[in-house]
């Protein structure tokens, strides 16, 4: 709780100094501060004022199992993957965890290095250590290996030992296992190398030993989790994004009439706040004095502010403009829309699995199976095998757990997005994650924004029409010279359209802005207004029936229509709409030619939407929809049976992006709007979408064959390494041979990754 007085934050638990008032009791840090507010309470409090409901705590959560939920990071119990937080906060630094993965991978490729070489120098150069050289070559590379995997496998083998517990077998239980087994053979054989048959020592009297390929293996997954937590920190970054879109402050007026800043904790129901041109308005409330135009496109996704005056209601986050604005505070804290729109995002996040991992979902049965074999294998051969049968048993079953160590398993889909991802990228596509990608496939309906996704994303001029004697030319000069003073949007699109037409805007003198209505001004000596029909209404001139019908008729078109009036007359109309995008008729002919339906969401008005879907042939309009409706709607879909992607580059479009079995961004769009989605267009064009799906088809189809791949070396290898050649041969598989044929299922996954790079898009 904050003390009243001195705003100093009070442990409710534990606090000494307390006192009722007004149905509340009120916390202090000091028996002065309490004597001070029992003195005068509504010095220090303001009426009506309700504490901020805050945000959710920092509860971390699995994003593939919800039921899991603790307070502190860690990693799930069930599937090993790091935990996240139910809801970011701008005061936690993701970073820490991140810059400490990465100094384990770096310290960790620095003790692997020398072992490798230490290791396969001998092999692929055909020399050995002379002596007593060879004591320390073999004695640094158990070290270092030794090292490298208790302390930097640590976390793996902690989270495989976690997911026996439940019995929830899954990735890092292979690889605990794996690794485990071939370090523990390796320091037996280095130790106590009598222990094994003569036909398992080389020529130089060792046992062949597998340090390197633990310690290889243990760097490799270290460096997995690294590129895993980066993604979920970029993920966190987006709701950050959000969060910090609100002011840190806010400028509040007491019941004295004086101001001063407080932070925006500080601010409660009912309190009054004064916001200056060019600020973000801190909470969401309601307009007491003052008017003002407001920019809301982070809520609505519309580039034209909004006219706001007494009695109309304002969002926190969004930017005031023009006017100074008194207000009163409403909803503030988690009630807040902004806060609103991170609670969708976040929940959204958090409801959708990353890709399945296949190995995790057949871990249930292959570890115990490998395990089983293993165990079985030894058992035989102590049982029934010949002199030294312990030995040959050791063998057996060591062999087994090496040839089953998933390196072909851990490779199978990480490789294959790694190369679709880079053969993505050369045509302007992103992808997130393998998630992405396996999702895009599926997709039968395309959901799109219209702003910025379907057209430019600004106002742009797109007629002048004369109703009077002056020409083209002069009345879009004199409109242009209105404008000069203003930063409004539209009066932008009027600057660059005379600019692009080689036109020159004279000076204006005695410039007036009409709140609400428009502008005016003296231009070469004319008399000359622009604005909406309230201008018209003001000035007292009535449009012709056939000049409203033009400018209906352009209404219908999608365009903003102003009225401009020159000493008294209606001189012109001037038109300006956001522009339809050069490439977006084509994507959407070659989405409806893939089966796709097509529907947009836009917060701009019905006339306007059902304008541009008419000339683009969309499938379904939903018009003034704010940024939950939007989210709700991609969730009726989805609630049909249908697999949802939806395209958008605004903040407004982040709820959505979350929630669609697939968020795709516009390149050319918010970096809140890329960090909510899979998949980023680069060039911000909906053709990429098609080759994305291509792409999509490919790449999991070739997983697919990785993964069978994988497991058929292991389902032919595994009983080979148990024995079964024996009885037929008389031959043994080292557990050099099988660390071959593990090396081989390798080398055939990635080779089979490699042909993506040529797949035709």
């Amino acid at each position: 709780m904050k003390d009243p007085v001195c705003g100093m934050d009070v442990d409710p638990h534990t606090a000494i100094h307390q006192a009722e008032y007004g149905g509340h009791t009120y916390y202090f840090c000091a028996q002065q501060c309490k004597e001070k507010f029992l003195a005068d309470p509504q010095c220090y409090l303001q009426p009506h004022a309700e504490p901020a409901p805050t945000l959710a705590g920092a509860i971390y959560t699995c994003p593939m199992h919800p039921e899991i939920q603790q307070a502190d990071p860690g990693h799930c119990p069930k599937c090993g993957m790091a935990l996240e937080p139910m809801m970011p906060s701008l005061d936690e630094d993701d970073g820490h965890e991140l810059r400490a993965m990465a100094k384990r991978f770096w310290m960790l490729l620095a003790l692997i290095l020398p072992v490798f070489v230490l290791a396969m120098g001998p092999h692929l150069f055909a020399w050995h250590w002379p002596a007593p050289w060879d004591e320390v070559a073999a004695w640094s590379e158990a070290a270092l290996a030794t090292v490298a995997v208790l302390w930097g496998g640590a976390p793996f083998f902690a989270r495989g030992w976690q997911s026996l517990r439940p019995w929830s077998p899954n990735m890092y239980t292979l690889i605990a296992l794996g690794t485990g087994v071939a370090w523990l053979y390796s320091a037996t054989a280095f130790l106590w190398p009598s222990w094994f048959p003569t036909g398992f020592h080389g020529m130089h009297g060792r046992v062949g030993v597998y340090f390197e390929s633990a310690a290889v293996i243990v760097t490799l997954v270290t460096l997995g989790d690294f590129l895993e937590l980066r993604a979920r920190c970029r993920t966190g970054a987006a709701l950050k994004g959000l969060l910090g879109l609100t002011p840190k402050t806010a400028r509040r007026v007491d019941a004295d009439g004086s101001e001063h800043d407080v932070p925006l904790d500080d601010v409660h129901a009912g309190h009054v706040l004064r916001v200056r041109p060019g600020e973000k308005l801190p909470v969401d409330g309601v307009v007491l004095e003052g008017a003002s135009h407001v920019d809301e496109s982070m809520l609505t996704g519309e580039p034209l502010p909004v006219a706001k005056a007494i009695g109309d209601r304002v969002a926190g986050g969004t930017v005031n403009q023009d006017g100074a604005l008194l207000m009163r505070a409403e909803k503030v804290g988690a009630q807040t829309m902004l806060a609103q729109i991170v609670a969708l995002v976040a929940q959204a996040q958090r409801s959708k699995a990353p890709l399945q991992r296949v190995a995790d979902r057949v871990a249930a049965w292959f570890v115990p199976a490998v395990v089983g074999v293993a165990v079985l294998a030894f058992a035989a051969w102590a049982w029934l095998g010949p002199d030294t049968r312990l030995a040959y048993a050791l063998i057996a079953a060591v062999s087994v757990l090496i040839i089953a160590c998933p390196c072909a398993l851990g490779l199978a889909t990480p490789i294959s997005i790694m190369v679709a991802s880079g053969r993505a990228a050369q045509n302007g596509v992103l992808f997130r994650d393998a998630a992405a990608i396996e999702a895009l496939r599926e997709i039968d309906t395309l959901v799109v924004d219209k702003t910025g996704t379907l057209t430019e994303g600004r106002p742009a001029l797109i007629d002048v029409v004369s109703v009077s004697e002056h020409p083209f030319d002069r009345l879009l000069a004199w409109a242009a010279a209105l404008e000069k003073p203003s930063e409004h949007p539209l009066a932008r699109a009027i600057r660059e359209g005379a600019e692009a037409r080689n036109i020159h805007a004279p000076a204006v003198a005695d410039f007036r802005s009409l709140t609400g209505a428009g502008v005016e001004g003296l231009v070469e000596g004319h008399a000359v207004a622009l604005g909406n029909r309230s201008l018209l209404a003001n000035i007292g001139i009535t449009a012709l029936p056939s000049v409203v019908e033009r400018a209906d008729a352009m209404r219908r078109a999608g365009a903003t229509v102003m009225f401009l009036v020159v000493d008294g007359v209606l001189a012109g109309l001037v038109a300006v709409a956001d522009r339809i995008k050069p490439s977006t008729a084509q994507a959407i002919g070659d989405l409806h030619a893939a089966g796709l339906r097509i529907v947009m969401l836009t917060g701009d008005n019905a006339v306007t939407a059902h304008a541009v879907a008419g000339t683009l042939g969309i499938d379904e309009v939903h018009a003034d929809v704010s940024p939950a409706d939007k989210a709700a709607l991609i969730r009726s879909l989805r609630a049909e049976g249908r697999r949802v992607a939806m395209a958008g580059d605004g903040i407004n479009d982040a709820p959505a992006l979350a929630v669609a079995d697939i968020g795709i961004a516009m390149g050319s769009g918010t970096d809140i709007a890329m960090e909510s989605a899979q998949v980023t267009l680069v060039k911000g064009e909906l053709t990429a979408i098609v080759r994305a799906r291509a792409l999509s088809r490919a790449t999991v189809r070739n997983i697919r064959q990785n993964l069978f791949f994988a497991f058929i070396y292991n389902a032919v290898g595994v009983p080979l390494a148990a024995g079964a050649l024996y009885p037929l041969l008389g031959v043994m598989l080292s557990p050099m041979v099988a660390a071959l044929a593990m090396s081989l299922s390798s080398v055939s996954v990635v080779t089979n990754a490699l042909r993506l790079r040529c797949t035709p898009l």
